[in-house]
């Protein structure tokens, strides 16, 4: 058979017979090839190589400039699906040229977008989400990812893949650390952000997670094909995360060795292996030993591998040349330029404005200061800025060079040591010189800053040898080196510590300058030059001042390092103060991949803008929203607290019950989810709601009227909220349903149309593992922000009351608790199953409307101990504390969680409806089910 008559190079077949096709010519070997991320090539067949994994989060990255957009919760913050969708497909097209110029370095397996919900604004990776709701965040992400797929009419665009798959939202311990998901967490809160781009086709692949979910490593989650691949018509391919399959015979030490791991992780739905670079010899020597052990059929290796081949059929691999070709200058072009300005543009959120904004081009001169103002930031997942359009750029192109006076407020200082002070030669090497002309300073908060030499331009930094050196461009690499720490010691004196490694500056004995363990040289710090006077002095001459703070995306809160606190620098908030003192009418710009709590900046100052890192066109897309060329369009999209004393502990997943996210939070935010200001005003009114009840099978239309009442032109994100008023469990007090884009003239109205389905309205009801919708009625709620509210009504909705659960029916699972205290879900087995780890004495879990019928005379218990000696549980009604005892049984020690046995203890009491609590009074005791008779 000639290869024109191989049945898979035939585009007009099915791609499943195709891939059949292909995989009845491959050896078993070829197969296994398929496996890594790096895929080997079959010569013999014309089949060539290809890799999973390019960077496109934001746009291009680590492939040479490229068109940078926005970051992606900068993206998010649009709340715009047109304008991701438009975004992705640029990427998406830049991609392909990328491919099309080296298709062996560049694949079109993309991933991107990461849709775990924004829990926790102290996360690391905060800027590369979309929103703490899981429903915006799933809107977005099929914008993004559609996009990024191309339009349909052909073979895909690139292949989509969702990260992180699954309750990733900690940077801290993330490889060992494990997320406790109760049931309507994980089904309510957890799942829908990656349900939707998977049922909408939006995404075609799928990465798990570094951490554990209930005591098991995400790469071993029986979710993936139980209830994942459940969600798509198409084939999934799962790619591990970088370096994660290691990770579960490693520091996870999950499995007993590698061919365990690696044929676990294949058994739980894990097609590529993302590891040892792109040197697949490993992975495949232990696949090998785990089908030589038994431990793998080729049944296991086959499913993997057509589905590798499945994704590269649909990208059009093995279709005639020329059918999938891109414009090669399409990377960079102007039309990717004016949708990048666009984007950044929305990207904007007015926070406060007291009739400072917009800014009228006849003001004489504007002060543009701070450490971001002259400068544009690059990410860990960005492209390469192609070139860079700053504030201070952006804002003297719009009112002349004459207008605008910047000021960087950086902090000039010194190092002395006996004389003599801290320098770099021309080279950049430091050393101790008798003149110097110093440092520049830049606080990013929590003690870390980065030291810009005068003399060289360029920054501090540390080789591998220990050398000090001045000639590096920032933080830009994912080993960060330019970070350092000042140590006091004493007044006017302190240590210098390198961050990265904690190692100290030290002199040596032959007068070099190394960073080491040896005993560190105090140094003299004199402050030479005070940024924030400068600064304030500049913002007095002007009659607007303009400050530009932030974060720097490497430092302080990044992939591998979670914040501490939610404050901005102190050297920033410091600089913002003495140049408000220096001039009332100023406008805080900050620019950042999270949050801050900002309460002093809110109560003092009368203009504060917030964006993401905008990339190259944010200068542009500045100015054109501080002088009102464009509405600030941008809603918050995830609560902005006043202190982290208003978040759970960082580790703690369950938002239900720690009173997390805009849906359950009680405090008062600084900055309510959905915030943003308009320069404009907008009346609310006319609310229609179609019916006053919901069949359980159907849905209701709201509309309500909106007009622009104020002089200018405006951009009105309508939000619609629901509230379910009664319950058999906890409710948010407010979810989002649907959302409406409105640009309205002065004067002009617009009538809304939103419309209400029921079974977006049910809850997971943890008695029978199933969404159910309760009869209840539920407040419409619609406004600007989820706290304002400017119309609401009542709809009741016709479903059916979750029954008693009974106990006679079926084995009462641990994890299927309704309230709990103290325990977190664990591992029942290896592969699938969960139970409850008691944390502490006195845990316990609450069962809510248990029948006990006319009683109950048998409880036989599944328990598990880690523990040396005798532990115990106790059976109780209606309180942990003080109720009836049921039973109590003493449980002997079986050494290890997977060690179940089973007790049987009478019951001496019960009948009737209670809540059953089960009280244990060790901790590390361990329940996986219990059965009544």
């Amino acid at each position: 058979m000639t290869q024109s008559d191989d049945l898979f190079r035939d585009p007009q077949r099915p791609v499943a017979e195709r891939v059949a096709d292909l995989m009845d010519r491959l050896a078993p070997a070829e197969k296994l090839g398929l496996l890594h991320q790096h895929q080997a090539p079959v010569p013999r067949l014309g089949v060539g190589p290809f890799r999973t994994g390019t960077e496109a989060l934001h746009g291009v990255a680590w492939l040479g400039p490229a068109t940078v957009f926005p970051q992606a919760v900068g993206l998010a913050t649009s709340w715009n699906t047109d304008l991701l969708h438009a975004v992705g497909a640029a990427v998406g097209s830049e991609v392909r040229a990328f491919h099309d110029k080296d298709p062996a370095a560049v694949g079109l397996n993309v991933w991107a977008p990461v849709v775990n919900p924004l829990r926790d604004p102290r996360w690391g990776r905060n800027e590369e989400g979309y929103s703490e709701d899981p429903w915006l965040t799933g809107e977005l992400a099929i914008a993004f990812g559609s996009g990024l797929a191309g339009d349909g009419s052909g073979p895909l665009q690139t292949a989509p893949t969702l990260k992180h798959f699954l309750a990733y939202n900690n940077e801290t311990d993330r490889c060992t650390t494990s997320s406790s998901m109760p049931a309507r967490v994980l089904r309510e809160y957890e799942l829908p952000a990656f349900e939707a781009p998977l049922r909408a086709g939006a995404a075609v692949a799928v990465m798990p997670s570094y951490n554990l979910i209930n005591g098991r490593p995400a790469h071993l989650t029986p979710l993936i094909n139980d209830v994942l691949r459940g969600w798509s018509d198409q084939e999934v391919l799962v790619v591990s995360d970088a370096g994660a399959p290691a990770n579960l015979f490693g520091m996870q030490d999950y499995c007993a060795d590698g061919a365990i791991a690696y044929a676990a992780a294949l058994r739980a739905g894990v097609d590529s292996f993302t590891q040892d670079d792109n040197d697949p010899s490993k992975v495949i020597g232990l696949l090998e030993e785990a089908l030589a052990r038994g431990l793998i059929t080729q049944q296991d290796i086959d499913r993997a591998a057509a589905r590798a081949l499945t994704l590269r059929f649909r990208l059009g691999e093995f279709d005639p040349v020329g059918e999938t070709e891109s414009a090669p200058d399409i990377v960079g072009c102007q039309a990717h330029r004016d949708l990048a300005r666009d984007a950044a543009r929305q990207s904007f959120v007015l926070l406060k404005n007291e009739e400072l904004l917009p800014l009228s081009t006849e003001i004489r001169r504007v002060a543009v200061l701070g450490p971001l103002a002259d400068t544009l930031q690059e990410d860990w997942y960005s492209g390469t800025l192609p070139y860079q359009v700053t504030a201070v750029k952006a804002l003297t192109e719009r009112l002349g060079p004459d207008a605008v006076e910047y000021c960087e407020g950086a902090d000039r200082v010194q190092f002395g040591a006996d004389g003599t002070a801290l320098e770099a030669a021309e080279d950049g090497v430091v050393g101790l010189t008798r003149s110097s002309a110093g440092f520049d300073l830049f606080d990013w908060g929590g003690g870390v800053c980065t030291l810009r030499s005068v003399r060289t331009g360029r920054y501090l930094t540390v080789t591998d040898d220990g050398t000090l050196r001045a000639d590096h461009p920032g933080p830009n690499s994912w080993v960060v080196n330019e970070t350092f720490e000042l140590v006091p010691v004493e007044d006017g004196k302190c240590m210098l510590r390198h961050h990265t490694t904690s190692r100290y500056v030290t002199k040596q004995d032959d007068g070099r300058i190394e960073v080491s363990t040896d005993e560190p040289t105090v140094f003299e710090f004199t402050r030479v030059v005070d940024g924030a006077v400068l600064a304030a002095a500049a913002a007095a001459r002007a009659d607007v001042a303009v400050v530009v703070v932030g974060n720097h995306p490497l430092v302080n809160g990044r992939e591998t390092e979670d914040r501490i606190s939610l404050e901005l620098p102190a050297g920033q908030k410091r600089l913002v103060r003495a140049v408000q003192a220096g001039n009332a009418r100023t406008v805080l710009v900050m620019a950042s991949s999270y949050p801050f709590s900002t309460g002093w900046a809110e109560r003092e100052l009368p203009a504060i803008v917030w964006s993401a890192h905008g990339g190259q066109e944010y200068g542009h897309a500045l100015a054109d929203v501080l002088f009102g060329v464009a509405d600030a369009a941008g809603r918050l999209p995830q609560t902005w607290y006043r202190s982290e004393a208003d978040l759970p502990d960082l580790l703690d997943y369950d938002i239900i019950t720690s009173d997390a996210t805009y849906q359950y939070f009680r405090g008062s935010p600084l900055y309510p989810f959905g915030h943003g200001l308009s320069y404009t005003t907008f009346a609310y009114g006319e609310l229609e709601i179609g019916a006053p009840t919901i069949a359980k099978d159907g849905e209701v239309q709201v509309s309500c009227t909106v007009t622009n009442t104020g002089l200018r032109p405006g951009h009105e994100v309508v939000q619609l909220y629901t509230h379910q008023q009664n319950s058999r469990v906890k409710q948010p007090l407010r979810r989002l349903r649907a959302v409406q884009h409105l640009d309205l003239a002065p004067g002009e109205s617009a009538r809304v149309e939103l419309t209400v389905r029921a079974a977006d309205l049910a809850i997971w009801d943890v008695t029978r593992d199933r969404y159910w919708i309760e009869p209840a009625r539920h407040s419409i709620l619609i406004g600007r922000s989820c706290t304002d509210i400017r119309l609401s009504a009542p709809v009741d909705v016709l479903g059916d009351p979750i029954p008693d659960r009974d106990l006679a029916a079926a084995p009462l699972r641990a994890d299927a608790f309704d309230e709990y205290c103290g325990v977190a879900l664990t591992d029942a087995e290896p592969e699938r199953g969960d139970a409850v780890r008691s944390e502490h004495p006195g845990a316990w879990l609450a069962f809510a409307d248990t029948s006990f019928g006319a009683g109950v005379s048998e409880c036989l218990l599944t328990v598990a101990s880690e523990l040396s000696k005798p532990a115990t549980i106790e059976l109780r009604l209606d309180d942990p504390y003080h109720g009836a005892v049921l039973a109590t049984v003493e449980i002997q020690p079986t050494g290890h969680r997977h060690s179940w046995t089973q007790l049987s203890t009478a019951i001496t009491t019960g009948s009737g409806v209670h809540t059953l609590y089960v009280v244990f009074a060790e901790a590390d005791v361990f329940l996986r089910e219990l059965s009544f008779s």
